[in-house]
């Protein structure tokens, strides 16, 4: 609950320098665009999306990059710092008091690493959900499903640009809350890491 009363969670969604094959000598993988969406999980609606740019230090946008994502380095350039990116997260976006979720554990992973490596405050809080995790065990799945196919399985549009952080959190948020509806989505106290 956030102190207005409301049961607000963020959606985040991560886009990351990446490469077809190994990673060049020198580079490491960086986060470029944090997509964050709001749901109200008691109005059960998405009432604001986000996008962070965020320029990479030790890493370039490849064409394999651009092609996945659609970011480009001049794009990216115009980005702020990783660290001014977490403090926007934990003050504009209340990251460190809400709930967070993610599709996977990569997400949390490279904030994890990334935090780490730059001597970053982590900007995010201990409650965090795999939606991924959520959603195979409320199907009853025996394999997790991308986010893409999961919305297929849900009967949901896939909207905007897939691998675009902005639009994944979107519609991850849709996949939160066809699951709330459900009565699949977690309380706080039973949420799963």
């Amino acid at each position: 609950m956030d102190a207005d009363g409301t049961s607000l969670l963020n959606v985040v969604d991560v886009e990351a320098t990446c490469w077809e094959d190994r990673t060049p000598p020198g580079e490491v993988s960086e986060i470029i665009e944090i997509g964050l969406t709001v749901v109200d999980l008691a109005a059960r609606e998405r009432p604001a999306r986000h996008r962070i740019l965020v320029r990479p230090a030790r890493s370039s946008v490849s064409p394999f990059c651009t092609g996945l994502t659609g970011l480009t380095q001049d794009e990216v350039d115009t980005g702020m710092s990783f660290a001014e990116a977490c403090r926007e997260l934990a003050a504009e976006h209340r990251a460190g008091q809400r709930p967070w979720a993610s599709w996977g554990d990569y997400d949390r992973r490279q904030f994890t690493r990334q935090c780490r490596a730059t001597a970053t405050p982590y900007p995010f809080g201990s409650r965090h959900t795999n939606v991924k995790a959520v959603f195979t065990e409320a199907r009853g799945l025996r394999k997790r499903p991308g986010m893409a196919q999961a919305l297929a399985l849900a009967g949901l549009p896939l909207e905007g640009r897939h691998h675009r952080g902005e639009d994944d959190a979107w519609n991850i948020a849709a996949l939160v809350l066809a699951l709330a509806e459900q009565g699949a989505w977690p309380t706080a106290e039973g949420a799963p890491r």
